[in-house]
């Protein structure tokens, strides 16, 4: 196939145009729909680049002092404590992605049976893995218990650990981009990139320390054996 073709352009109608150029046309179009300056949209972006942030900065904080766990006298339930409050942001996140997407127009493209199953498809997949992550993982395993000394045997390698590295990080977008596509929304689509890429960069930061905290745990069974 050749680099050129007759397809739709970017502006409606057919035209030749170069693959290499589709993505970025694509791009464009699609920011075409979006407002940046929106206060709406402002403000779903700072939550969902706020609460990755947070909550690696106090469980870091944690981890070097122990001051939430003396604070609230365990480390068990200062762990629920710091649980509550990521969830109560995450609530908040997603109710700033939704008004985001409902602040702005709709992408006519998406705006069909076809697309919405597709979405619901990824929002049902995207629950399966968040929930069965936590099911797997437990409140502590799931809220950062590793920070605060409340460990496992060993790392959960079962479902959907077995079938997907950092299920609950990416059951979390798939359920964002279903849902984006469910509202036909350019801008839940660039708010779900948004998302993926602060999860990818807050996974810099976390999978090393998880790695290097059941690392030394196993070190230290193998020297008591």
């Amino acid at each position: 196939m050749s680099a050129s073709a007759a397809v739709p352009d970017c502006c409606g109608g057919l035209g030749n145009i170069d693959y290499k150029k589709a993505d970025l046309c694509v791009m464009a179009r699609l920011l075409g729909y979006v407002d940046p300056l929106d206060p709406s949209f402002v403000a779903a972006t700072l939550a969902i680049a706020f609460n990755p942030l947070f909550w690696n900065v106090v469980a870091r904080w944690e981890q070097k002092t122990h001051k939430l766990s003396k604070a609230f006298g365990s480390p068990h339930l200062a762990c629920y404590t710091l649980g509550g409050a990521i969830l109560l942001l995450n609530f908040l996140r997603s109710h700033c992605f939704t008004q985001a997407m409902l602040s702005q127009p709709q992408m006519e493209i998406l705006d069909n049976p076809m697309a919405y199953s597709a979405g619901l498809v990824l929002l049902g997949m995207g629950s399966v893995f968040v929930l069965s992550s936590f099911f797997a993982l437990g409140f502590t395993g799931t809220f950062l218990g590793d920070y605060f000394g409340i460990l496992k045997e060993a790392r959960v390698t079962t479902f959907p650990f077995n079938f997907l590295d950092n299920p609950m990080y990416w059951g979390s977008t798939a359920n964002y981009l279903g849902w984006a596509i469910m509202n036909a929304s350019p801008t839940g689509l660039l708010l779900t990139a948004v998302v993926a890429l602060v999860y990818m960069l807050a996974l810099q930061f976390e999978e090393p320390f998880t790695a290097e905290i059941y690392r030394q745990k196993a070190l230290q069974a193998h020297k008591r054996s």
